[in-house]
């Protein structure tokens, strides 16, 4: 039995920041104090709060040790776990307070969070098969097996209300019902973990810091729809993820938990990993479905859908990871618990990855109907530098941006949809005073045409003609006819591609013509971007009033655009300049601005 338990983060972030060294020493620095048969060292998953990384958390106190080094840990160690004082100046500021340290469940970041995908991230050590079972981990799947038949198990998922946490939101109980309807010799199902939209970690997250949930969900899922075989589809720049689930898969299989037999029952069922190379097309299902099997990944038509003809043109059922990592909860408490979290048409939690210009970067799960303004201003901290919030992009390049008069949003499926974005994934990036809605429509849809696989004319054509026109916008190039030429092509696009890749590519586009017109207005015809973002449409320009004549602008020019003499105003020659901003780092007088 240990007296103290030191969790140090394992997840993707804190790992590139060192916390595999940290760890190490740690265990070196324990073994010193001879405190290793009372203080475990426990690798965790993610814990949510990002930006603070390395993270460290000592039990039972809760203490939480933020961007913690290698030089601290000698520290933590004499003095926290031999002599039982916590480091104060390494704790997380928000839990110190004037009368003493307070809980981190208590910290802004975390009260407002109802943790079920994420309920083990963080908390035990994903590559301990045991941590899992102790955590009520594979009861559900006992559950499912010894009292309850494939029909009821649906029924339970139907009741719940549960939604696809990977895109538009289709009933996940449905999905499963109609993967149950169809017989075969052989039924498949398959998880979409390939996560490509840009800025979003949640699947990774989960994949990282509680992979047997995803075995145990898959498990149940393949119960109830009559399938005995299972593949997971992941992204290979997950390497971290990818070990941890071969691991949890290897354990699973050890204990009797995938293979013959399980529970001692008829039902068996095993699984594979299938490691995808990046396409983002590869998270459509039919194109998903096409990779698994070794061929191009590219979507074909529907119908028929995946339930009835999918990989290997068998019945398929195919879900997300975070739609997944709910499954054994619902089982075990229950579908009025889970329909007790949420909206009335969207129930239960969802993660986001909050990313962009926002002091608490990370990974958050809020019920269902929580306000884009709890997010930001309580969950995230705000905006740095005392900025206003502008915009937030939801649903990734397939979404759309959510403005600040809709700040108070109630975020569901329904209502993101309602206002021109829609949920997605879970990214969400927020954007302050300082970005040009412009530029970002362009930002997302240089990534689609990068990623679309070609099949169809209007994504392969559509999407780069459509690049083009906004391209001329930033470049102050364009006239206004081509702004409806803009909005005609959205639609065609939208109207005609294959796959959901092509089809909602024109979403950041139309929703940002939407709520920031005045933007594109600007860049057309007063040939200027509002928020200085756009090179092409920026004028330097050195005020002689303020301009010493130091020369250090004039010095640090690559493009000897800057001319003067020595203690007399300088002049910036437009046609040179690079719009480098070099003149402006070096300038001590505050003597060039941008116009």
């Amino acid at each position: 039995m240990f007296r103290s338990q030191v969790l140090i983060c394992g997840g993707t972030g804190c790992t590139s920041s060192g916390s595999d060294e940290i760890s190490k020493v740690f265990e070196q620095e324990v073994a010193k104090a001879d405190l290793q048969d009372e203080v475990k060292i426990v690798r965790t998953g993610c814990f949510g709060l990002c930006a603070l990384g390395p993270i460290v958390i000592i039990y039972p106190e809760g203490s939480f040790y933020s961007r913690v080094q290698v030089s601290d840990v000698a520290e933590i160690v004499e003095e926290h776990l031999l002599k039982g004082r916590p480091v104060q100046r390494l704790l997380y500021d928000e839990t110190v307070t004037d009368t003493g340290v307070i809980s981190l469940n208590d910290t802004n970041f975390y009260k407002q969070q109802k943790r079920v995908a994420l309920r083990n991230c963080g908390v035990i050590n994903p590559e301990n098969i045991e941590e899992y079972i102790a955590m009520d981990g594979y009861q559900a799947l006992g559950k499912a097996l010894t009292e309850m038949t494939p029909e009821q198990v649906i029924e339970e998922i139907k009741r719940s209300g549960l939604r696809g946490r990977g895109g538009a939101g289709f009933p996940t109980g449905r999905k499963w019902e109609l993967a149950a309807m169809y017989h075969a010799d052989q039924k498949y199902v398959a998880c979409n973990a390939d996560e490509g939209d840009p800025g979003a970690f949640m699947d990774r997250s989960v994949l990282e810091g509680d992979p047997h949930a995803l075995l145990e969900a898959m498990a149940i899922a393949a119960y109830a729809t009559g399938a005995d075989h299972g593949f997971i589809y992941v992204r290979a720049e997950y390497p971290i993820a990818v070990k941890r689930l071969q691991i949890a898969i290897d354990q699973a299989r050890e204990y009797g938990l995938l293979g013959k037999n399980i529970f001692g029952t008829d039902f068996c069922f095993d699984l594979e990993i299938r490691l995808g190379a990046g396409a983002f097309v590869c998270g459509e299902e039919t194109a998903l479905m096409r990779s698994v099997e070794g061929k191009r990944g590219e979507p074909r038509p529907r119908p028929p859908f995946p339930a009835q003809k999918g990989i290997f043109d068998k019945p398929t059922l195919l879900n997300n990871v975070e739609t997944y990592a709910n499954i054994a909860q619902i089982i075990l408490n229950g579908a009025d618990w889970f329909a007790s979290m949420g909206t009335e048409r969207s129930k239960g939690t969802k993660v986001f990855a909050l990313g962009g210009k926002i002091n608490n970067t990370g990974l958050v799960e809020v019920p269902m109907g929580t306000t884009l303004r709890t997010i930001v201003e309580e969950i995230g901290g705000g905006i740095p530098g005392g900025k206003k919030f502008k915009a937030a992009q939801t649903g990734g390049p397939s979404g759309g941006c959510i403005p600040s008069q809709h700040f108070d949003v109630a975020i569901d499926y329904d209502n993101l949809i309602e206002i021109g974005s829609m949920m997605g994934s879970g990214g969400l990036i927020v954007m302050d005073e300082d970005t040009c809605m412009v530029d970002i429509a362009k930002f997302f849809l240089e990534f689609t045409v990068d990623e679309s696989c070609g099949k169809c004319t209007p994504c392969r054509v559509g999407t780069k003609r459509l690049l083009e026109l906004l391209t001329k916008i930033t470049k102050g190039q364009a006239t206004m006819e081509d702004l409806d030429k803009i909005e005609e092509l959205c639609y065609y696009i939208k109207d005609n591609a294959l796959c959901g890749l092509g089809q909602t590519a024109p979403n950041p586009v139309l929703s940002t013509l939407r709520y920031f017109r005045d933007e594109y207005v600007a860049h057309i015809v007063d040939k200027k971007c509002p928020a200085g973002v756009c090179k092409a449409l920026l004028t330097y320009t050195i005020d002689p009033e303020k301009c010493k004549g130091c020369t250090l602008c004039a010095r640090n020019c690559p493009a000897d655009a800057i001319t003067g003499s020595v203690k007399q105003p300088h002049v910036i020659d437009p046609q040179k300049c690079l719009k480098c901003g070099a003149c402006i780092e070096k300038c001590k007088f505050g003597a060039i601005s941008i116009q």
